[in-house]
């Protein structure tokens, strides 16, 4: 039997080809982006807890209320972004199937949507799944900034949808209340919707301040603002995220939502939901990965690699054009086999490979493995 193939052009995921690399090679995996330390165990004990209070059945399908009322508060307390708990939030199997619900909810046939690359890679497969057309932009390197011109000049009566990411995968840059104004005029009184895609919201950097679609009325009511507890909890495994979204636009998602998970784990869901009452928790944690940030780029200090800024997110990116000539991939593959260190190639974001001599190294990881690793990528 043979099948044709709805993304003929879409192979294994870059994270997934290169954690087997690293597996099969034995070393430091730097590349996918998952922390190499257990989350709270107080959390933990919160799963089990509502485990054996009987939690465990369907939750209903937009979450567990006393989440989405924590999700409310936190968008309040943060954004001053009011969401009504009962009709504008939904929890999702990670953030990941909230942008495919997002995406499909709005794109149809013949629909342009405008992706800023590098892109995190799930953007353009749905895109072209649901028959939408991606219109790609370049970040301009090495800082990745936005050209808001070219935004403008991209734009024509088929522009359906502009999905951003901030902070930023895999370059760790972030948008600024200029970026927010930026688009503000450029959107306002056009048919446009906005998916931003925040999930590492609490991970930024040297005082900045992250900016939220949901903290500016004009945008977010357009907009599918989307995070993730996986992140912020170090517990990317338990794939929980949720949307903010006007109630209109959330009754799209969930038609989508609905027949592809219907509902997420149940007793996870309680737990976050309690956790969230420590609000000290998300708010201390640009502190600890910047220490980390900090411990890595230090630990580097005497190598050929060139650092590039990282204002957010846990990733890392460096410039090996002072060590080797060679493709980001096979660059990569080299110094996964040959010096037992693994990182994510970011041509593989580029949809026509785009390659700058830098790679992506994440570093949510034990302090004792960034500095394994940082020794060994000083000898190089």
């Amino acid at each position: 039997m043979q099948l044709k193939s709805k993304l003929a052009d879409v192979g294994i995921t870059i994270f997934a080809i290169m954690s087997q690399l690293a597996r099969e090679q034995g070393a430091i995996n730097l590349s996918q982006g998952f922390p190499d330390f257990n989350t709270n165990p107080e959390l933990i004990q919160l799963v089990e807890k509502y485990m054996r209070a009987e939690c465990n059945q369907y939750a209903p399908m937009q979450g567990v209320p006393q989440l989405r009322e924590r999700i409310a508060e936190k968008a309040s307390r943060l954004y001053q972004a009011k969401y009504n708990p009962d009709t504008e939030i939904t929890i999702t199997a990670g953030a990941t199937e909230a942008l495919f619900a997002a995406i499909s909810a709005v794109v149809q046939t013949d629909d342009e949507v405008i992706i800023f690359e590098p892109a995190y890679d799930a953007y353009m497969p749905v895109v072209k799944l649901n028959g939408g057309i991606p219109r790609f932009l370049k970040l301009k390197f090495p800082d990745y900034h936005i050209d808001w011109n070219e935004v403008k000049d991209i734009i024509t009566s088929k522009t359906k949808l502009i999905i951003l990411n901030s902070p930023h995968n895999p370059t760790g840059t972030v948008l600024s209340a200029t970026d927010m104004q930026s688009l503000q005029e450029i959107v306002r009184n056009k048919n446009i919707f906005i998916i931003s895609d925040e999930v590492y919201e609490h991970i930024i950097f040297d005082n900045l301040k992250h900016e939220s679609l949901a903290g500016y009325p004009e945008l977010a009511q357009r907009s599918f603002v989307i995070s993730s507890f996986g992140k912020t909890y170090h517990t990317t495994g338990w794939k929980t995220g949720y949307c903010l979204a006007p109630a209109g636009l959330s009754a799209e998602f969930q038609k989508i939502h609905q027949f592809l998970t219907f509902a997420v784990n149940t007793p996870i869901q309680y737990a976050y939901a309690k956790i969230l009452e420590q609000p000290e928790l998300y708010l201390n944690l640009a502190q600890f990965y910047q220490q980390k940030r900090d411990l890595f780029l230090n630990l580097l200090d005497s190598s050929r690699f060139k650092i590039l800024a990282c204002k957010g997110t846990y990733f890392q990116m460096l410039d090996y054009s002072a060590i080797s000539s060679l493709p980001d991939i096979e660059f990569a593959r080299d110094l996964t086999a040959k010096y037992k260190v693994a990182a994510i190639p970011p041509s593989v974001f580029y949809h026509k490979q785009d390659d700058h001599k830098v790679l992506r190294f994440c570093f949510a990881k034990k302090d004792e493995t960034l500095k394994e690793a940082a020794q060994i990528l000083c000898k190089i």
